[in-house]
């Protein structure tokens, strides 16, 4: 664990399958309001689990660097954006969402729910995974464990669709 004078690397899981290009677009726009978005992993078109029937979604994960704690995090960012965006949370686990923001990561604490329990899915781990590697700015001991935390990487464990333009498209909102 860190100092808590240092802020702390958070890693957001970011989905979508109701009109999801402008609500990904949205809630990158709210949340660079409210913390320093460090970080943007490639986004993914993936199936829906556990209800076929429904639109595809689209997946990835941001970097914010924060002084927020945990809880912090979830209820005074995450949940006002998905609230904003027309998020209603139900019974139902698998129903379509405008937008579903997950913290996911926390430096290396392993409590409070977390690591988040999608971490093993490849459309959550392979994304956190990728801004890990790029992340040459973060202590190199606290890279460690935080990559320790991630599921073993599987050689053939591809998300989904590589969506390159709209990855490129938030990217460029990170640096404007």
């Amino acid at each position: 664990m860190r100092d808590t004078a240092e802020p702390s690397i958070a890693f957001i899981g970011v989905g979508s399958n109701v009109e999801p290009e402008r609500n990904i677009v949205a809630a990158l726009e709210r949340l660079r309001d409210k913390a320093h978005v460090t970080g943007s992993s490639l986004f993914y078109r993936t199936e829906p689990i556990g209800r076929p029937d429904q639109p595809w979604f689209i997946n990835g994960v941001w970097r914010i660097d924060t002084i927020l704690s945990p809880t912090q995090i979830r209820s005074e960012l995450l949940r006002p954006i998905e609230e904003t965006l027309g998020r209603r949370r139900c019974d139902d686990k698998c129903a379509p969402r405008t937008i579903d923001l997950d913290l996911l990561l926390y430096d290396d604490f392993v409590t409070d729910g977390l690591p988040h329990a999608d971490l093993p899915r490849p459309f959550v781990c392979v994304p956190v995974r990728e801004l890990l590697d790029e992340a040459r700015d973060i202590e190199s001991g606290l890279r460690a464990r935080m990559l320790a935390l991630l599921p073993p990487q599987r050689e053939a464990s591809q998300p989904g669709e590589s969506l390159y333009a709209f990855t490129s498209q938030l990217r460029q909102m990170l640096t404007s």
